[in-house]
């Protein structure tokens, strides 16, 4: 399991309707316990460690965001490259093990990937995925959804508590 993160800091994409986040994105390759690289496993993780709203699937194959809920993000099989922040952000290959967290804003699509790719992901508690398009909401409206978003109080992985997690991993 590694610790070792890569993150990502995306600036509003006004001209394509992507809000992104002053919180970074977060990406650790193969942090996902070897045990739990199975969706229902990965979802009873996450469930254990705080976070509810879990789910499997895939990533969807156009730009999108949620203003309600920070979203982890782990891949549970095959292999995908996801876009991040929006046409001017960043791509990465995404593979069995790998976990990101996808602060509230930030724009993020599947552009390609295997035919067995599917996530485990979910949500701090009180806290949605709600999928937004550019162009869905005025600017002021997800500012002020987005500003409502709380950190999240423990790490969807490890379960440890966390204090400015974003920040601070």
């Amino acid at each position: 399991m590694s610790d070792q993160a890569l993150t990502h800091t995306f600036a509003r994409d006004r001209q394509r309707g992507i809000p992104n986040s002053d919180l970074p994105f977060v990406l650790w390759k193969n942090r996902l316990p070897e045990d739990a690289r199975n969706g229902e496993a990965a979802c009873r993780l996450f469930e254990a460690n705080g976070w509810s709203g879990t789910w499997v699937y895939t990533v969807y194959p156009f730009w999108h965001f949620h203003t309600q809920g920070h979203e982890v993000l782990a891949c549970v099989s095959g292999h995908a490259v996801i876009g991040f922040g929006g046409e001017t952000g960043i791509t990465a290959k995404i593979e069995v093990g790998d976990v990101c967290i996808v602060p509230a804003g930030v724009g993020h699509k599947r552009v390609s990937a295997s035919t067995d790719f599917r996530m485990a992901g979910g949500y701090p508690p009180g806290q949605s995925g709600d999928i937004n398009h550019a162009g869905d909401l005025g600017d002021d409206v997800i500012d002020e959804a987005i500003a409502q978003v709380g950190l999240p109080e423990t790490d969807p992985v490890t379960g440890e508590a966390l204090n400015n997690w974003f920040v601070t991993r």
